[in-house]
């Protein structure tokens, strides 16, 4: 399996492999899973967050579960304050899938849910990054994730 070369900087990922699977090593669940174009994706996001973005690895979580709906959901990743609130939401995508309203509005179904004032959209090639003001209701693009600090 060849996995695409993504827009983030190249993560040193630990990669195993089991026959015919290829696993990849896994900083903040540490353990290994599968590799999918997915997952390729999120553990350079995880990377690019702690090394790039001074995010500590134990203030981020991915597949953390929620109810929208009655129906069970997981976000890919998202960073929490040291208040334990979510900062940012990130939803990665294979590298193959457009970032377009559809993957906006599954965050924004997210996000009404868990509140994070940052949203990260990604396939690894491309990138859409919004604040929300959750008083006023603002939603600002911006061109570039701040580091942890000014989250």
């Amino acid at each position: 399996m060849v996995m695409k070369r993504l827009n983030l900087p190249m993560a040193p990922l630990k990669l195993t492999r089991s026959a015919e699977t290829i696993y990849v090593h896994c900083q903040v669940r540490k353990k290994n899973l599968v590799l999918t174009p997915e997952e390729w994706v999120r553990q350079h996001v995880i990377h690019f967050l702690v090394a790039h973005k001074e995010v500590p690895t134990g203030l981020i979580a991915t597949e953390l579960g929620m109810k929208i709906n009655k129906l069970k959901r997981r976000s890919d990743v998202v960073v929490y304050g040291k208040d334990k609130s979510i900062l940012l939401l990130v939803e990665c995508k294979a590298p193959e899938i457009p970032i377009d309203d559809k993957v906006l509005h599954q965050a924004a179904q997210y996000n009404s849910h868990i509140k994070a004032r940052y949203i990260w959209l990604t396939n690894g090639l491309y990138h859409h990054l919004y604040f929300i003001n959750h008083q006023t209701g603002e939603i600002k693009r911006l061109e570039e994730l701040p580091r942890y600090g000014e989250l």
